[in-house]
Order: structure tokens, then sequence, then C-alpha cells
């Protein structure tokens, strides 16, 4: 770390908090404390400012899947494996996607009710999440698969803006309760007018699935743009993003001349732990002060 530049990679941003708080840099337990309280700040950063930090900031392109119709199902009460006739589930459409996947939904002809599926066998086999309830056992009857709902990009942490999802495509954004108390039922196809944002269990590791659902259903192939926060604020010495400063090297992705503000995050949190009300309220008054100039610097395209 040089003693005259600015804090710019991980090790000199906890080496400088500890500098700061004049504790002894070669205890591993005070350095990890440091490393803990500037990642802490970080967060908290682009927590309370994600709207004003560009730099946090991407775009991404979501393509819809068209409904399939071709061929037909078979389904006996109580079961939950349906087998097509003359279908192509597990084919490829013109973009390398499966006509059906796990992520669909399917209606079969005869009920009104609405299956997810849980599984894709082959092209004459699908398993649905539920079982099948009618009246009488589906023989030929005609299906629709459809998808509504789309996974977002993987580092998505929320929309830049609550109120819409693609300003290009004109799509609203409403609250989750809002959207299932007006389309309880995704029963009709068309073009989509409307989309929510769900969080849906983990799957594979430890972070919440992150979908939008579209009402109504997409009935072809549409490309929406998004604009969306991301998750990630570091970013490692080879060009890798991360959700956390990790090695020594890492930097974060907020531009070099911003970076004291998490040293100064950080002393907030150090102090308040430390019980020195005195230094913790001096060092949030210093923090808030540089967030505000951040968020209003006209240079990074704020207003």
């Amino acid at each position: 770390m040089s003693v005259t530049s600015q804090v710019t990679t991980f090790s000199d941003i906890y080496t400088d908090i500890m500098n700061r708080a004049r504790a002894d840099t070669a205890l591993t337990a005070t350095s990890n404390q440091a490393k803990r309280y500037a990642n802490i700040a970080l967060q908290d950063m682009h927590l309370g400012f994600e709207y004003r930090l560009p730099w946090a900031i991407r775009r991404a392109i979501l393509r819809t899947h068209d409904t399939y119709e071709t061929g037909t199902v078979a389904v006996s009460i109580g079961a939950t494996a349906v087998t097509g006739t003359s279908t192509l589930w597990t084919t490829a459409n013109n973009y390398s996607e499966n006509n059906a996947r796990t992520t669909g939904k399917m209606t079969i002809s005869g009920t009104t009710d609405i299956y997810r599926i849980s599984a894709v066998g082959s092209d004459t086999s699908i398993t649905l999440a539920t079982a099948y309830v009618a009246d009488s056992a589906a023989s030929g009857a005609a299906y629709v698969y459809f998808e509504d709902e789309y996974e977002l990009a993987s580092d998505f942490l929320r929309p830049v803006d609550f109120r819409t999802f693609s300003a290009v495509a004109e799509i609203p954004l409403i609250n989750r309760q809002e959207f299932q108390r007006k389309f309880p039922r995704p029963s009709t196809s068309g073009r989509p007018i409307v989309a929510t944002i769900l969080d849906l269990g983990v799957s594979g590791s430890t972070a919440l699935v992150k979908r939008v659902q579209f009402y109504p259903y997409p009935n072809s192939t549409f490309i929406f743009p998004y604009d969306y926060i991301t998750a990630n604020v570091a970013v490692s010495s080879t060009g890798t993003e991360a959700t956390v400063l990790s090695a020594d090297t890492d930097e974060p992705l907020m531009p070099l001349r911003y970076r004291h503000a998490i040293v100064l995050g950080a002393m907030y949190h150090w102090y308040r732990d430390k019980k020195n009300d005195a230094r913790s309220m001096a060092m949030k008054s210093e923090y808030v002060d540089i967030m505000l100039r951040i968020s209003s610097d006209f240079d990074i395209g704020t207003y």
C-alpha cells in the first residue's frame, strides 16, 4: 500500500481502517474485523444509494418462449406422468431451447387447471408437479405449454426503477401482492403488458432464485431489454465481478476517487462496536457527507 495514494485494493482499505484505529495490523483477528467492516460498509453503500451509483447498473436482454401446442397428450386421474403423441418436447427450437422446459406450465383441454412442470423426460414424456385432477382421464387431448416466468441475470439484485421492468418494451412493474390480486391465474396469452419480480426458493445454492413473471403469458418470441442493479460490488485482479471483497488484490467496483468512503463507513461500524460513541458518530457524519456528495456528483451522471 502506498502511503500517499488513494486506497485502491482490498488490502489498502482494511489496512487503512486498522491504521486509523491505531490497531495492531499484525493480528489476524484484527485484520479480519477490518475486512468484515469494509465489506459491511461497501454493502451499505450499494443498499442505500443504488439508484445513484451508475457503476452498479447493468443491462440485459430477456427473450420469451413461444407457446407449444403440437400433438396431443394423455394422462390418468391422480397421475403426474403425461404422455405425448406427435410431441417434440425435448427437441430444440430455433433458439437452441427445448420446446418444453421445467420452467414452463401446461393446461390440458377439458379442465381449467394450470400445472407446473417438474421434469421433461423426452419428446413424449412430461412430469407434472401435482397430480392431474379431472372428471375423467385425458386421452388424445389438446394442450398448451407456456412460460410466464423467466430467470433474470445471475447477478440481478433489483430493478433500477421499481415502476418499470422494460422501458423500451413499455412493461410496467407492480408489486407481487397487486399482481396476484389482479392476475391470480395466467389464463390469457399475448404480448405482456405488466410484470412483477418474484423471489423463489433456493436451488443448488444459498441464493434466492429471482424471476420476472409476465401477464399475459407470451404467445410468441419477444425481446425485452431491461436495466437492473447488480448484486456484485467487487472485481478481482482478473476482471471477475464478485459479491464481496475477498482477496487482497480485489477492488471495489466504485471509481477510485470515491473509495475512501468505504473506510469512513467501516470506521463508523468499528467504533460503534467498540462502544466509542463519540468517534462512531463523527465517522458516521463524515460517511454521510461523502455519500451525499457522491450521489450529487454530476460527473457520474446523477441529477
